[in-house]
């Protein structure tokens, strides 16, 4: 692990908070999309509570069909008293196009009143589980994008061999300039200062086909040569970065465009998923292999915890004027929770001043423009 980096976030979900006296003291307001994920307000709401419960400064604002959240908000009265619902008519579906979804959902949804919410400062984050390419679509046309920056990005916290780490695009941005690609580094360089302990200048690296400086495409190769004469004072430039090493933990921030970024993340939990499956059928296979798990057990609840997505659930859209959490659609309860911890995390530690701040450091310098070098081999 580099040093002097602690992996936050899952110890903050999983017990008590890290944060100061006075930042605990500060109430921190979330809008959530009460209609968002497969299972809607069934899943937001005992998720929202059990935030709730770990996490007493919060208060929420719920946008959503009022026919169905209320009553399941009163099996809930802490988070009732801590709540102000908003009934919205119009539900953004997991399958609508993100043009369908601004057309039919536009002012009056769930989703957008939600992401409307932080606009207008009556929320510090917005949380929402649904649909991907609509929730991206509303918040940059609701938000907009913020000075400097061409296309935003979804950063996806990512499990390690030595912690945590954090990987953008996963999905925001298919194809990505060199210039987009430093924008993705300084702003991911921000989040990881903001969730990780201790990390100052957090490590950065460019996903690549190799490590060595030849290797790539034209777009990586040259951000590779900005980013190393920046030399900028809030990250730690480590050069490329192979797919392997993701998992490895080598660099606080992994950065690429979000067609390889997803297909990394599709790939990674796909991965997990037959590992789990490869396990559970070897330790059911003879009564030898069954008494081997039993003695085993508590390890393997360890490898369980680690491996559970539902701790790292949460990508966050960076770039925008506005802080917003995509869920996981198919998470449960305690998915949920996880996300709106994050969107704590986000909030108090003022992610979008953090990512402005070094965007404006980085132009003041002039965007470094390095000198042209031979094409690479791929």
């Amino acid at each position: 692990m580099p040093e002097g980096r602690k992996p936050v976030l899952s110890r903050l979900r999983r017990s008590a908070p890290t944060h100061s006296t006075s930042e605990m003291s500060k109430l921190i307001t979330i809008s959530l999309d009460a209609m968002g994920g497969d299972a809607g307000p069934a899943m937001v709401i005992p998720g929202a509570a059990l935030a709730l419960e770990r996490r007493p400064e919060l208060r929420f604002v719920l946008f959503g069909d009022e026919a169905k959240v209320k009553p399941i908000l009163e099996r809930h009265p802490a988070l009732a008293a801590a709540s102000r619902l908003v009934h919205a008519d119009v539900v953004v579906r997991m399958d609508d196009k993100p043009s369908q979804a601004l057309r039919a959902g536009r002012w009056k949804s769930s989703m957008w009143k939600a992401i409307e919410a932080v606009k207008n400062g009556e929320a510090t984050v917005c949380v929402s589980a649904g649909n991907t390419g609509a929730l991206m679509a509303m918040a940059k046309f609701c938000l907009r994008t913020m000075a400097g920056i061409e296309r935003p990005a979804i950063a996806a916290i990512w499990p390690t061999l030595s912690g945590e780490s954090i990987v953008l695009d996963v999905g925001a941005t298919i194809g990505a300039d060199a210039q987009q690609l430093v924008d993705f580094a300084v702003m991911g360089s921000a989040m990881a200062r903001a969730v990780f302990a201790s990390v100052e200048r957090p490590k950065v690296g460019l996903l690549n086909v190799g490590v060595e400086e030849v290797k790539g495409n034209e777009e990586v190769k040259m951000a590779g040569r900005l980013l190393k004469e920046a030399n900028l004072p809030e990250l730690d430039y480590a050069g490329f970065v192979e797919g392997d090493d993701i998992g490895r933990g080598v660099v606080d921030v992994v950065v690429t465009e979000g067609f390889a970024g997803n297909i990394a993340l599709k790939t990674a939990e796909g991965t997990a998923k037959q590992m789990a499956q490869h396990l559970k059928a070897g330790i059911t296979r003879t009564w030898l292999a069954r008494l081997g798990y039993l003695l085993a057990k508590s390890a393997f609840d360890r490898l369980k915890e680690k491996m559970d997505p539902r701790k790292v659930n949460g990508g966050v859209f960076l770039g925008l004027n506005g802080v917003v959490i995509k869920s996981h659609g198919g998470t449960d309860a305690e998915g949920f929770a996880s996300a709106v911890s994050l969107a704590y995390d986000m909030a108090v530690a003022d992610l979008t001043r953090r990512i402005a701040d070094g965007l404006a450091h980085y132009h003041r310098a002039g965007g470094v423009q390095p000198a042209a070098e031979p094409r690479g081999e791929a």
